[in-house]
């Protein structure tokens, strides 16, 4: 059997499906193009003449060339598409510091409702007062939940919204005259984006090193600070899944440096409604609302990362944002004061609002504090059973949100991390995340979130365990050359990246010599 350019068997005969066993869990899905073709078309039309001169010489000079289908065709194709995709929906997604929440279907009913989604950014204000009212409510309770005095909600994602708060820092900095600060502390096993953002806005980073325990040492921060210190980008709970025990005394030392402490809110999930980081001192920090609030991550996007902001930064909130006026609520356009002007072009994602505020009211405080604890819980259990079988390289801490392994018991196995990773997806399930955080070598992190019952983390811990003690006897070929049983084998990734394939092209039938 040979391959074509895109990995796919080829001689698979008529139907152009690739042939299995059985044992694969879906068979590879061809193309549009390779199911039908340009010759028919699923729907009977009439040949009608149009005429070119109207379309100003931009008329099409070559066939269209799009693959004519049946409706069932085209609908069994999508539907085998999305079958081919890992998802939350069909399995669970261990993640490390990504928070892959289980997304109620209450939440997309609400954002589905007149009013929420049929609205459009540039409606007079007394028409959208309802979408007004959730974006107050929303605030209010975020504001809330994190013990600050303002937020921004127009943040699309955790690294814009990273941006906003290091260009709040920074407008704050300028307006006392401090403009002089270009260093941005970030401890080593921050998120790779704290110091792409500090950068970005023209700082020089400091690197801030771990202690063997995982966490930022308060003595370490001191040792760094200088007149010349604008910032800390500290991860609470940090990327190792481990609550910083230093954060108040850090958060001082910063303040009294003339400093402000930007926190990656990242990981909130396992802290909200049991820690108000307002009350850790933090001056601001993004809150992805889909690890926290379970609004859909990536593909289901589009994302949103409001800031909230101390009360220090406050007046340097961006626009727009919802105010109460006498006659209701208005939406502020124009920046007043010492206010940062847009960070985006209208008021945000109101879809992701919508499924946020569904999430908070339907929990309450009471119950967000519970799915905090359930995903604390959930990972110290993962914790617990797999401590026997993998190496833990901060054992002698209770994890947080995530339960973070290193590579050292594969030691002598011939078998890496990215092994283990391919060798899980035959199991049926999403690999955990690889090599990260970067202090921890060949590091396996894994994050259940509140989402998943016990039956189905000791589902997950069989496999680890039975792929854990396949290694260590010497069965490296399982592991090497998975995965074998998914649509794609194990591809070669650093070819692909560099010399990826972005269009399709048919593939010239070669003639026959009697022909």
């Amino acid at each position: 059997m040979s391959m074509n350019n895109h990995g796919r068997p080829t001689g698979t005969g008529t139907s152009g499906f690739a042939s299995t066993s059985g044992s694969a869990l879906l068979p590879n899905e061809p193309l549009l193009f390779e199911i039908g073709d340009t010759e028919h078309s699923g729907v009977d039309l009439p040949d009608v003449t149009i005429a070119t001169d109207r379309l100003g010489g931009f008329e099409r000079r070559m066939p269209l060339d799009l693959a004519g289908l049946t409706e069932p065709e085209a609908m069994r194709h999508y539907v085998r598409l999305s079958r081919l995709n890992h998802s939350i929906d069909s399995g669970m997604y261990p993640l490390g510091s990504c928070t892959m929440k289980h997304n109620p279907r209450l939440n997309e009913k609400m954002a589905r409702l007149p009013g929420f989604a049929d609205i459009h950014p540039l409606q007079p204000v007394y028409t959208v007062q309802g979408a007004l009212e959730l974006m107050n409510q929303l605030s209010h309770w975020l504001m809330t939940l994190t013990n600050t005095a303002a937020v921004a909600l127009t943040p699309k994602a955790g690294a814009h919204g990273e941006l906003l708060g290091m260009m709040a820092i920074k407008a704050a900095q300028d307006a006392a005259g401090q403009g002089h600060r270009k260093v941005v502390l970030v401890p080593e096993s921050a998120h790779g984006t704290n110091p792409a953002t500090a950068a970005f806005l023209g700082y020089s980073v400091k690197a801030i090193p771990a202690r063997d325990d995982g966490t930022v040492d308060v003595q370490a921060v001191k040792d760094a600070l200088s007149a010349d210190v604008a910032a800390i980008m500290l991860t609470n709970p940090n990327t190792c899944g481990l609550f910083e025990p230093q954060v108040i005394e850090i958060a001082e030392a910063i303040h009294d440096a003339g400093a402000f402490f930007y926190c990656d809110g990242a990981n909130f999930n396992a802290i909200m409604g049991v820690v108000r980081p307002g009350d850790l001192g933090i001056d601001a920090m993004h809150i992805n609302l889909h690890k926290t609030f379970s609004t859909p991550h990536g593909g289901g996007g589009p994302g949103a990362g409001p800031v909230v902001l101390s009360k220090a930064l406050a007046p340097f909130a961006p626009v727009p944002f919802v105010r109460k006026d006498g006659s209701g609520l208005e939406l502020v356009e124009h920046a007043e004061g010492d206010a940062l002007g847009r960070i985006t072009a209208f008021q945000g994602q109101m879809g992701m609002y919508v499924r946020a505020l569904t999430y908070m009211l339907s929990h309450g405080g009471d119950g967000l504090a519970q799915a905090a604890q359930d995903a604390v819980l959930n990972a110290n259990y993962i914790k617990a059973r797999l401590a026997h079988a993998f190496s833990v390289p901060f054992g002698d801490y209770p994890t947080m949100h995530e339960a973070l392994f290193d590579d050292s018991f594969l030691a002598g196995t011939g078998v890496t991390t990215l092994d283990f990773a391919k060798a899980l997806i035959d199991e049926g399930f999403h690999p955990m995340t690889m090599y990260f955080p970067l202090v921890v070598h060949g590091a396996m992190l894994i994050e259940p979130t509140e989402s998943e019952s016990k039956q189905t983390l000791d589902r997950f811990c069989d496999v680890m365990e039975e792929l854990a003690a396949d290694a260590k006897a010497g069965n490296a070929a399982r592991f090497t050359a998975a995965p074998l049983k998914a649509p794609r084998r194990r591809l070669d990734e650093t070819r692909a990246a560099r010399s990826p394939i972005l269009k399709w092209e048919r593939a010239e039938e070669t003639l026959k010599a009697a022909e």
